[in-house]
């Protein structure tokens, strides 16, 4: 098989899956949907690992696969580009969509629409693999559409809920706002380098580094700037940075499965691993940089808090993605991009755990998804549970788990960093610490301990109707356990994916720090300026050794605030729960704007949703009605009728009249003609 032919077959094989399950959806028995798909997303990570190794063994392919179109000056190609960038990240989509499809076999069980699920993630996987194999800008951007087109229809999977078609067009209209900040960069980059092809675009970078352009009046802009803070537009859109974040809470609207896939492990780190790809641009600008620092701070503190109210199980993990994305961008920002893309790689794995492990328990549950009444699941459903616990160590940072080297490195780097911002940064990340530590383990204690509160009828029940997954599944019309009934297992098909990413959620920080952030894994790939933005250099000088950096953990600020948050939230939901109760009395006016999100989305409905419903409203009324309609088209009519009722005074058959009209004028003519001679 030659290279060319493996790399295809990567993206094409899930589109061979994705065709087959989708167009055959109503003939084909609901066991061949499943399994075409799978075997077509086996198929792409078994070429996934082949390529991998092919790249460690040094051999990397920047090409063209064929010309799409052509003009003047600029070729559009559909190509592939095969680093280790891509290799790390086509790896790690096709793992966990690997495990997401298995999954689904047990989570979609009895849904009337399992062949279209299917069909979905395996469509939603190509696109994917198209995005981060491109070599170009087009594709690119062609990729980074699929994917937010695929979204749409999975969050909107339940498409007779009003909840979940709220939920997806939100999620399409907030990644329109992105993405036309994306492709404004995009356009920008082509008006001036004069090409989409990444090579050229990095090559001719630092010749224009000095570049400015005029954007409106006499101001110089830099173009780097610019262009760099509209390409970071679109990541803010697919990566759910502040304030383009309000669709990813929101999209848990969807099934499970693809909370795992798209909305922890994938299609959120597509504006993380792009800004990475771009890492030869962003380096031009401090600017930039410092704006993508900012933002990600933000996200990664103030996400966190809203985690800690919620009470929905997957919106927990949903806020705790959110913050986590924080914390790439924060790398980002800082320049660490290694430390960006591995934290995306270990992330990947302890969220798509976190998310089927939350899954498993709401299978367990038969589907209420409100923790308050969980508790003590530990004893009923013993995978899940120490598959999830598994995940919440990483997540927190415990040293020697993945999520720690990854988080821990981004610390440090933040410290290290001197570019604007980098204070408030790290203030963020570290405070951040904490929150993780208290709302992870909140819901862990929640869920598995204590004492077991399902099976009753609770006042809260139906509090937040839209935050209940799956309100259709054929058999399971009631919400909850009914009284007597105990929690059970998930079958096979459910702990199997757990387990297969517990284990790389303990070991691939352990195994991947030291090559991805200071060998020379990601060399020649990602571009830094090591005198402006020394940061990495100080990371290595710091770095003494994988196991060497888990022991010196125990006398860091980090990790002491992750056990506090540990311990907090230990002691006030296991021992002393009266205290939350007390301070949510006491600070209602704190948890008032929690509950609200902070009010993002109240500003969002009445502002923009509601001025541009204004806007339009006026546009039809003065615009439409009284202008076009009123003026142009009856106005035109009237003119007309008026001018024939004038004309119609002459046309009244009486042969005098017609004669003292033609008398009248021959006497204006010959008037006329009298004068002009």
């Amino acid at each position: 098989m030659d290279k060319m032919s493996l790399y295809l077959a990567i993206p094409l094989a899930p589109l061979a899956g994705a065709i087959i399950a989708g167009l055959f959806c109503r003939i084909i028995p609901r066991t061949l949907a499943h399994l075409a798909t799978i075997a077509g997303v086996a198929v792409a990570f078994v070429c996934s690992v082949l390529v991998f190794q092919d790249v460690m063994a040094g051999h990397t392919f920047n090409g063209t696969v064929y010309t799409w179109l052509t003009t003047d000056s600029i070729n559009i190609q559909v190509g592939f580009l095969i680093d280790s960038l891509t290799a790390t990240m086509m790896l790690v989509v096709t793992f966990v969509s690997l495990m997401v499809h298995i999954y689904t076999i047990g989570y979609m069980h009895d849904d009337p629409g399992y062949s279209r699920f299917f069909s979905y993630i395996s469509l939603f996987t190509f696109s994917m693999l198209m995005l981060v194999m491109s070599n170009n800008f087009m594709q690119l951007f062609f990729g980074w559409e699929a994917v937010g087109l695929v979204s749409y229809l999975l969050i909107g999977f339940w498409y007779t809920r009003p909840t979940a078609i709220f939920a997806n067009m939100k999620a399409f209209l907030v990644n329109r706002v992105g993405d036309f900040g994306f492709i404004l960069g995009i356009g920008l980059i082509l008006a001036h380098f004069g090409s989409l092809d990444y090579a050229d675009v990095f090559a001719k970078a630092p010749e224009l580094a000095g570049k400015t352009i005029n954007i409106w009046g006499s101001a110089d802009w830099s173009l780097m700037t610019v262009a760099c803070i509209c390409l970071f537009i679109g990541a803010m859109g697919k990566s759910a940075q502040v304030p383009l974040h309000v669709w990813l809470p929101d999209s848990m609207e969807g099934p499970t499965p693809i909370s795992a896939l798209i909305h922890a492990a994938t299609m959120v780190t597509a504006g993380i691993f792009m800004v990475a790809r771009m890492s030869p641009l962003f380096e031009l600008s401090t600017t930039a940089l410092s704006f993508v620092l900012v933002i990600g701070a933000t996200t990664a503190l103030f996400m966190g808090f809203l985690g800690i109210i919620q009470n929905d199980i997957k919106r927990v993990v949903a806020y705790s993605t959110l913050s986590q994305l924080g914390y790439m961008t924060v790398a980002l920002g800082a320049s660490a991009y290694s430390v960006a893309i591995f934290h995306l790689m270990t992330h990947a794995f302890f969220k798509a755990l976190l998310f089927l492990a939350a899954g498993s328990v709401i299978i367990g549950m038969h589907h209420d998804q409100d923790i308050r009444n969980m508790g003590g699941l530990r004893k009923y459903m013993p995978i899940t549970w120490l598959t999830s616990l598994v995940g919440s160590l990483a997540l927190i940072g415990t040293p020697f788990f993945s999520g720690f080297y990854s988080k821990d490195s981004i610390i440090e780097a933040v410290a290290l960093s001197n570019i604007p911002g980098s204070g408030y940064a790290y203030f963020a990340v570290l405070a951040g610490v904490f929150v993780t530590a208290f709302y992870s383990f909140r819901m862990y204690f929640l869920v598995f301990h204590g004492e077991e509160r399902f099976g009753k009828n609770h006042d809260h029940h139906h509090e937040h109707e839209g935050d209940h997954d799956d309100e259709e599944v054929s058999h399971d019309h009631h919400h909850g356990l009914a009284p007597g009934q105990k929690p059970h297992e998930s079958p096979w098909v459910v702990t199997v994916p757990l387990v297969a990413l517990a284990i790389p959620s303990v070991l691939i920080g352990y195994m991947g720090i030291e090559p991805m952030l200071f060998g020379d894994y990601f060399k020649g790939v990602i571009h830094v300026d090591a005198e402006a933005h020394p940061v990495m250099e100080h990371l290595a000088h710091h770095f003494h050794g994988a196991v060497a950096m888990g022991l010196h953990a125990v006398t860091t600020p980090v990790f002491w605030l992750a056990l506090a948050g540990v311990v907090v939230s230990w002691f006030f939901y296991m021992k002393r729960p009266d205290i939350p109760a007390a301070i949510h009395a006491r600070f209602k006016g704190i948890n008032t704007v929690l509950e609200n999100k902070y009010y993002f989305d109240k500003i969002n409905e009445t502002v923009f949703a509601g001025g541009s419903r204004l806007l339009g409203k006026v546009l039809w009324k003065a615009g439409d009605q009284a202008i076009i309609d009123g003026v142009l088209v009856n106005g035109s009519a009237r003119v007309v009728g008026w001018i024939a009722s004038l004309v119609r005074l002459f046309q009244s058959g009486y042969i005098y009249q017609y004669a003292f009209t033609m008398i009248i004028g021959v006497f204006v003519l010959l008037t006329l003609w009298i004068k002009l001679a």
